[in-house]
């Protein structure tokens, strides 16, 4: 494992982000999702596009070269633009490299930017069927465990670790509806949302169930947008003065499957559970921080089960304890725990793939300043972000204020 701390810091300058929308709901397109967040990213930064010398642009669903494409309506600068496409963790991916960038000294400001054209409906299994699937593994593995069902793909796969955990450790359907309760409330202070509803427990339970225990109000939505992020080196924070509103990323790491996910006979190794608990573990001792210091975190809550199950892997609690931070209702405002998912989550924000892992750093970048409006958890000084993407690769990132960092 590298040791961030030895190497070049990295600073998020400037987020910026488009309102996620129902696809179809708006016309657009993809290039003009990326024009309205990389712009407010820029403005966000105070610099111009000039200043950028290498771009990542995330999508999944696309052809080749539609970050060429999308960054162009930024300016064409000649800089190097990279397509990355990593499932559902797209946007971090993008990040990631992003950052890396800086970190080894290739670049002092880069550009992370990730846009999502949807179609309306559930995901599709896969969009080719001359070749295979890249999910083939995972779900080879749910159907040794659980029988399949009359379902769409992704809230079955998230549902059997539900499941799971009912099983093993005694949650229950009314944990899972709380957490959807939960970020259906906390987006309706968030202008960026595809939904802005809240709901009664009482509509969350009795939504039109989708894949037991998960009701429509559990699952994440198809979304159309875009978010941007601006890294930028110490050197460049400093030339242009930047320190008061920069957030340093203090901790970041990528972990892709390892044998646990096909062979430890688990649908929450399936689905990610320990990628993401290796992955935070390596962010937390980067970082020198421990779980309980953190303020505020926004993770990649696809579906209710999904929430649940990363309290475990992020080590909120120890394992098969996570429905009692729900019990105690610690994960939102006013409770002991951090404030998880502020913005309303995947489930209420809104999930365009190659947008929502840049969707998350902006919101904590925006909590960290202070900037979150009624939606600010109060003196957040520590945020964690989890992204994860079925195929598989998991990202975890930590950030803190560079005030509080120099």
């Amino acid at each position: 494992m590298s040791d961030q701390r030895s190497r070049n810091r990295v600073f998020v300058i400037g987020v910026g982000m488009t309102k996620f929308e129902k696809p179809g709901r708006r016309e657009w397109d993809y290039p003009d999702m990326a024009r309205e967040s990389g712009s407010a990213a820029l403005a966000d930064a105070g610099i111009a596009f000039d200043d950028v010398q290498e771009a990542f642009a995330g999508y999944v669903y696309g052809d080749s070269c539609a970050g060429e494409r999308a960054v162009y309506e930024l300016g064409t600068t000649g800089i190097p633009i990279y397509n990355v496409n990593n499932n559902c963790s797209t946007g971090s991916t993008a990040l990631y490299g992003a950052a890396r960038s800086i970190r080894g000294g290739l670049a002092d400001c880069a550009l992370a930017i990730g846009f999502e054209k949807m179609e309306k409906g559930s995901l599709p299994g896969g969009k080719f069927t001359d070749r295979a699937m890249p999910t083939a593994r995972h779900f080879e593995k749910l159907g040794e465990l659980f029988e399949f069902e009359a379902a769409p793909p992704a809230p079955m796969m998230f549902g059997m670790a539900g499941r799971e955990h009912m099983q093993k450790y005694g949650s229950k359907p009314e944990h899972y509806v709380w957490i959807g309760y939960k970020n259906h409330r906390h987006s309706v202070n968030n202008p960026y949302a595809q939904f802005q509803t809240e709901y009664t427990l009482e509509e969350v339970s009795d939504a039109p169930m989708i894949y037991a225990p998960l009701t429509k109000l559990q699952c994440s939505p198809t979304s159309d947008g875009s978010a941007a992020v601006i890294l930028a080196s110490e050197r460049f924070v400093d030339a242009h003065d930047l320190w008061d509103r920069a957030v340093e990323i203090v901790g970041q790491s990528m972990v892709t499957d390892m044998s646990s996910s096909f062979e430890d006979r688990s649908a929450i190794s399936v689905v990610g559970g320990k990628m993401t608990a290796r992955a935070a573990d390596e962010v937390y001792e980067q970082a020198g921080v421990a779980p309980h210091e953190v303020d505020v975190i926004e993770l990649h809550d696809c579906f209710s089960a999904n929430e649940l199950i990363t309290y475990e892997a992020l080590a909120l609690c120890g394992e098969g304890e996570a429905h009692e931070l729900v019990d105690a209702h610690a994960t939102t405002y006013g409770g002991a725990g951090p404030v998880v998912n502020p913005s309303g989550g995947l489930i209420s924000k809104g999930h365009p793939l190659g947008a929502t892992g840049l969707a998350q750093c902006s919101e904590l970048t925006w909590q960290l300043r202070g900037d979150a409006d009624a939606r600010q958890v109060d003196g957040a000084k520590v945020a964690l972000q989890h992204n994860i993407g079925i195929g598989g690769a998991a990202v975890v990132t930590m950030y803190r204020p560079a005030r509080d960092t120099v």
